[in-house]
This record gives C-alpha cells, structure tokens and sequence, in this order.
C-alpha cells in the first residue's frame, strides 16, 4: 500500500467520525472569518494616542480592503519596510488614513490639507504643548488631576512638555496653576530622514508636501530630479529593476521616461502626530498591505 493510499484511508475515516467532521468544518469556518471577515489586534505603540493606547484590543473589519478604505479611517497593515520578511510575517501597524489614492496632501503648521482643503482634525489628534506652570504650583498635584503621567515632572522645573489633543489642552489652559499652554513645533527646514530623503524636498514633519498618493493607473512623468518619490514604489512594492546608463533612467533594461502605476496606494498618519512613524516617514502604503479597517474592541 503506498503512502498516498494510506493518507486517503486515514481522511475517510475521519470524515466518517462525527465530531471529527465538526471540528475540520470549525476550523474551515475559523480560517475563512479570519481570512475575509474580522480578525483581532492589541495595539503596541503610542502613534495613535489619544485616540488609541497600548494594550487596546481592535476587531479588524477585513472586508473593507474588498469594499474599500476612506479618508479618516484608522487601518491596520503590514510594515511596508520589512522587505527581508515575507509578507505575512511583518510586523502589523495601525494609523489614520490621510490620503487615499488620487489625493494631494499636504501638512501645514502640523494641520493636514487634501485637496486643497483643511481636512477635519481627529478628536484625539494630539500635538507636543508647553506647558508653563505658575511659580509655587504642585506639579504633581496638577500632573494628577489631569491624568497627566508622572514621569512628566521633573524636579525643580515649572514647565511641563507633553502631547495634548484640543480638549485637554483647553482643559489645562483653564486651570488656575497655569501661565500658558501652547503648541511645540519639530524641528524647521528640511530633514533628510523624511520621505523622500532627497534635498530637493526640503520639508519637515508639520510641514510636508504637497505631494499626490499614487492611483492604478496614473500616468507618472518621471525625472532624476522627481525619482525619490517614486523608486520604492516602482522597485520594491512593483517589482521592476531601475538602472542608469550614463544621465538616461532604465526600467528592466528600457528608457524609463514615464511609468503607469500598477497599484493603489495610501497615505497614512499617526493621531500622535509629534510621535508617529508614518508616511511622512517612509512614504506610500500599498493597497496589497492593507489588513483592513479597525475599531475599537476593548480598552485595558
């Protein structure tokens, strides 16, 4: 008897043992639900406080990389830089949509446009704020009745430096211990750890763009000047070879003057947004990394 017949005859016998049907139609149905329904994700990082915190449980609405992804919603997907791994092993990552594809975004003073047009600022969006306390006030005291964390204080200093959404920073600007709330900015001028690392995009993290979210289909012109913006996309998440010959850009060996884009692809921002990794960072997510749209299940 070969191998392959004793297989079969070990599934026959399976499949006639009632409780042994259920449990491959269980784990049938598990697979499917986790594959194209709803799957479950704790949130690891601060990129998305206040809105979200460590430990949170998220469902993961899958069918809405079928159905489609909007501006504003949060989403979960795979680390876009981990080329080493395979896919399905990445590590996940959860951020806001700011741009879907077709949209220009651009950050101005930390305050997000999309098409031109001021976008509606996240509930929870938090930005870093100076807080300047009054001379003789409890820090502690203050840090405590805001819910503030107490590793903000430090001794013998009245200023407090921390992340604030609109509200709280409202809330602590009534307070009677405090002088002045006001918003920080990062660091002006160009920052060459920013997409696209190129001098000749000289932006930051509150100042960034405009820059169009590539779309199926788009007809990109593109130049050695225009190129950081889109090597990545046509190289590693595309799968084309760039070269050079002499000043003349390759695409597998042919002219690369313009390029049609093969996927559609994301732009996404952290609600923290003075403390996010995002796409101010390493650039576009491509739509075959998405998860799928996330909600919040539980807070620890």
């Amino acid at each position: 008897m070969t191998g392959w017949m004793r297989v079969e005859m070990i599934w026959e016998r399976a499949l006639r043992n009632e409780w042994s049907r259920a449990f491959l139609l269980a784990l049938v149905v598990l697979i499917l639900l986790h594959v194209f329904v709803i799957r479950f994700v704790t949130v690891r990082s601060a990129s998305m406080f206040a809105t979200l915190r460590p430990g949170d449980l998220l469902v993961v609405q899958r069918w809405t990389i079928w159905t489609g992804i909007d501006r504003a919603d949060i989403v979960v997907f795979r680390d876009p830089l981990k080329d080493s791994e395979p896919r399905w092993r990445r590590p996940l990552l959860v951020k806001r949509v700011a741009g879907i594809p077709g949209d220009i975004i651009e950050l101005r003073n930390a305050g997000l446009f999309v098409n031109g047009a001021k976008a509606v600022q996240p509930d929870g969006m938090t930005l870093s704020h100076l807080v300047r306390l009054r001379e003789g006030a409890d820090a502690s005291a203050f840090a405590r009745r805001h819910g503030l964390p107490d590793a903000l204080i430090v001794p013998g200093r009245s200023n407090l430096e921390t992340a604030l959404n609109g509200p709280l920073a409202d809330a602590l600007a009534n307070d009677g211990s405090v002088v002045s709330v006001a918003p920080m900015r990062l660091d002006s001028g160009g920052k060459r750890h920013l997409f696209p690392f190129s001098p000749s995009y000289p932006w930051n993290g509150d100042d960034f763009g405009p820059i169009t979210v590539p779309k199926r289909g788009d007809t990109l012109r593109i130049t050695v000047m225009n190129l950081p913006l889109y090597d990545r996309l046509i190289s590693v998440y595309e799968g084309h070879r760039l070269s050079n010959s002499g000043d003349a850009l390759l695409i597998d060996g042919q002219p690369l003057t313009t390029y049609v884009v093969e996927k559609d692809y994301y732009f996404v921002l952290g609600d923290s947004r003075h403390f996010s990794a995002d796409s101010r960072y390493w650039g576009y997510v491509p739509e075959d990394h998405l998860i799928g749209r996330a909600a919040l299940l539980h807070r620890r």
